[in-house]
């Protein structure tokens, strides 16, 4: 039971005053269903997808930064890791209320169409392995689930007072920061490596 006046970001869960165990995630106001929890859970899945990814195929099996003709393509890959570093950073610990729902949209969109690109550009530079190619259509798969369950949310979130609210989601919460800080240091990383690069004619 809430008391009347409690402020929204109030965590719910608590019991016989115990502190919050990092493997047991808390609700927040306005994800009573846990739809959230879902959400981050699913999107920690994803995170992970990415690192596998970036790892072994950009890094490991094709080295992107060192080829020919990826120029463009690490580029969109580094504005797509600052994008992402900032969204899943942010959704591990905040809500984002009022107007800002809609400059996470924002940025959400701008990260699908970065995606389209890069798809784009990589089918014409380039032979994707056919487990890069599985890959990335699991990830378009489980993103589209996160989505599914964090849209719901966002509205929620726009119907607030404009602000970042507090959360915590637990272990996936930790894991999200860590891949949060990787992403970052891998869009500095195709940065610099495409500066280096002629642009292709």
């Amino acid at each position: 039971h809430r008391e009347r006046g409690a402020s929204r970001f109030d965590l719910e869960g608590r019991y016989n005053n115990r502190a919050p165990s990092i493997w047991a995630p808390l609700q927040l106001r306005g994800d009573d269903d846990g739809r959230m929890t879902v959400a981050i859970w699913i999107l920690m899945a994803q995170a992970c997808l990415g690192t596998f990814d970036t790892l072994y195929y950009h890094e490991y099996k094709l080295d992107l930064p060192h080829g020919d003709h990826t120029s463009v393509e690490l580029r969109l890959h580094a504005s797509r890791d600052f994008l992402y570093a900032l969204i899943i950073g942010s959704l591990a610990w905040t809500t984002w209320c009022g107007v800002l729902a809609w400059v996470l949209a924002v940025a959400l969109g701008a990260e699908i169409v970065i995606t389209m690109f890069d798809f784009v550009e990589e089918d014409r530079v380039r032979k994707l392995p056919p487990g890069e190619r599985v890959t990335h259509s699991i990830m378009g798969i489980v993103y589209g689930a996160f989505l599914a369950y964090l849209l719901p949310e966002m509205w929620r979130w726009s119907q607030l007072p404009v602000g970042f609210g507090v959360a915590y989601h637990g272990f996936p919460g930790w894991v999200l920061s860590l891949v949060a800080l990787g992403v970052f240091a891998s869009g500095i990383r195709d940065a610099v490596a495409s500066i280096a690069k002629p642009h292709p004619k």
